[in-house]
């Protein structure tokens, strides 16, 4: 990327507390200064996950600071205007989302929720470490787009190609 410009995208989730959490953290220092992460909710939980830190330590990402905040943060005047917005869970990309100022490009990226995975400390770990690892993928794929250089339609479609890979929580139709 042979930009100076730094843009910015948005995480949704319906409680903000694991994976939007995740990919924010991920997305701020794979991005090294060219994104900046920001996540939030429709129905924020009002805390994060702990497992979600526990995983992004284990990963050697920033695991403080963080908050679970609504997404009505970020409809607000004077929010960072996005310039793309990526849901993460099957059920935020259903809701009825706020307009957003600027109008972003927005995909889904739905995963699996780790924090619904009832079990012991190691299963509930996997669910997270999967949840990560997932996450990083679409990111690393996402941040190797030559963003300044692609015309807009070409961009949605690998943005929406992006949300198909590997741990897709729903398989997406194929376009015709």
């Amino acid at each position: 990327m042979t930009t100076d410009r730094v843009y910015n995208v948005l995480f949704l989730c319906t409680g903000n507390s694991a994976r939007s959490i995740l990919a924010e953290s991920i997305l701020n220092t794979e991005g090294k200064g060219h994104f900046r992460a920001y996540s939030a909710g429709s129905q924020p939980k009002g805390e994060v996950n702990p497992h979600a830190l526990k995983e992004l330590q284990a990963l050697g990402y920033p695991a403080t600071g963080f908050r679970s905040k609504s997404w009505d943060e970020f409809a607000e005047a004077g929010a960072p205007e996005m310039d793309f917005i990526f849901t993460v869970c099957d059920s935020a990309a259903g809701e009825a989302c706020p307009v957003w100022i600027g109008h972003p490009m927005t995909a889904h990226w739905g995963i699996e929720d780790p924090a619904a995975v009832e079990g012991s400390e190691v299963e509930i770990g996997r669910a997270f470490a999967q949840a990560a690892r997932f996450l990083k993928n679409r990111i690393m794929s996402f941040i190797s787009l030559p963003i300044t250089s692609i015309d807009k339609l070409a961009l949605e479609t690998h943005l929406r190609q992006i949300g198909t890979m590997e741990g897709a929580s729903i398989k997406q139709p194929k376009a015709s």
